[in-house]
């Protein structure tokens, strides 16, 4: 492993949260809702089929590369200078779900990105949590 990959940084944020996989899964890869709660977007939980975020400050690249419905998705995020991957992993857990998010791939000299993401991905998941619980 190179140096740089060792010292890469990953924001990981994992909840329990008390619906099932499915309810989830189509929060997380259903265009309107992933409006509602992440940003403006164009995706599709297709394997290779690329795709934009849109916010007012402008946009993230992305390109899925993982997509098993109810398991797992994971897509690159680029954006000003970041090269960064977002995967989501959904375990079913007594409750309901356990879900995982890892954004990987912050260089050291990214902590203000890194920094910047792990206060967004908070407020993103306080939305998420909000979405499923309106949900039907």
């Amino acid at each position: 492993m190179n140096k740089d990959a060792a010292e890469a940084h990953s924001v990981v944020i994992e909840h329990d949260l008390p619906y099932p996989p499915d309810r989830v899964w189509r929060a997380l890869t259903q265009p309107h809702l992933l409006e509602e709660w992440l940003m403006k977007n164009d995706f599709q939980p297709l394997v290779g089929h690329r795709f934009d975020f849109r916010g007012d400050w402008g946009s993230v690249a992305c390109r899925v590369l993982e997509a098993e419905a109810n398991k797992t998705l994971s897509y690159t995020w680029k954006a000003m200078g970041l090269e960064s991957v977002v995967k989501w992993t959904l375990t079913p857990s007594g409750a309901g779900t356990h879900l995982r998010m890892e954004q990987s791939g912050f260089r050291p000299d990214q902590e203000q990105a890194y920094r910047g993401a792990e206060y967004g991905w908070r407020q993103f998941f306080a939305k998420l949590e909000q979405i499923l619980a309106r949900m039907d």
